[in-house]
């Protein structure tokens, strides 16, 4: 059986920037064996996989070792790939997933993603992340992933967590975030749960980090940069219980897969 596979580089303005994700346009599901099998030879933090239904298409998303509820970087290089490659034509693009139906539209080269917010609860910090990090006064919260919270964007820049405590955490992943001058927040993503040490870009958890900022910093329109890396800059905009998630996006590869 052969495939179609994209590889586009979401959140980044040229190739080499951003987060790459796989792309597989689906005439039917494949078995989840299969999907995940995919995924692990592709070995990128996200391989997507859709199928067209009567109202949109349906969504899902599979790490290297497990898949996942949610994906913002591999939902918009899908997004990119339904409007530009495959050329549908509609103003918005509706994705049935496990997190509940998600739109996305486009405006000349952005891409705008419409996901539910998630807002986040402070918690004791766990014995994994003070390990990890070696500090022992670092703030957290929770929601899907832990959000630690850091003093000063350099602090955030010089991280150097340890993966092996981090890949004990019961949650998907790590945030860690703080202030920044040419932003309103700086962030880095790790989730060596889901076999992803550090995360280059990592739209979903903007969902939990921008209702956050929003409230701390007055403002429902944010910008912010995930500094790994290759980096990539995200826009946030807060509309009552949702977030939307802007970025642009380029295609690095298209290939056929052989399975």
């Amino acid at each position: 059986m052969k495939l179609n596979l994209y590889q586009i580089d979401a959140f980044a303005n040229h190739i080499f920037e951003g987060n790459p994700a796989a792309v597989c346009p689906l005439d039917k599901w494949l078995p989840d064996e299969l999907m995940q099998a995919i995924a692990a030879e592709n070995n990128l933090s996200e391989t997507a996989f859709f199928v067209t239904t009567e109202t949109g298409y349906a969504i899902r998303w599979f790490a290297p070792l497990a898949e996942v509820e949610l994906c913002g970087h591999a939902t918009l290089a899908s997004a990119y790939v339904i409007f530009n490659i495959l050329g549908d034509t509609r103003e918005a693009i509706h994705f049935d997933s496990k997190s509940g139906v998600l739109t996305v539209t486009q405006t000349d080269d952005l891409l705008a993603m419409d996901f539910p917010a998630q807002p986040i609860e402070a918690c004791e910090t766990p014995d994994a992340i003070i390990e990890a990090f070696g500090h022992k006064s670092l703030k957290c919260a929770q929601r899907e992933d832990y959000i630690v919270f850091f003093e000063h964007e350099a602090d955030v820049a010089a991280a150097a967590p340890d993966m092996t405590k981090l890949s004990q955490l019961d949650l998907r992943g790590v945030a860690i975030t703080a202030p920044a001058e040419q932003y309103d927040f700086v962030v880095r993503f790790f989730a060596p749960r889901y076999g992803i040490n550090e995360d280059p870009v990592t739209g979903s958890s903007y969902t939990q980090l921008a209702p956050y900022w929003a409230e701390v910093l007055g403002k429902t329109k944010l910008r912010a940069k995930q500094i790994s890396k290759r980096g990539g800059v995200v826009n946030c905009s807060i509309e009552r219980d949702r977030v939307v998630i802007s970025g642009t996006a380029v295609k690095y590869m298209e290939a056929i897969i052989e399975v």
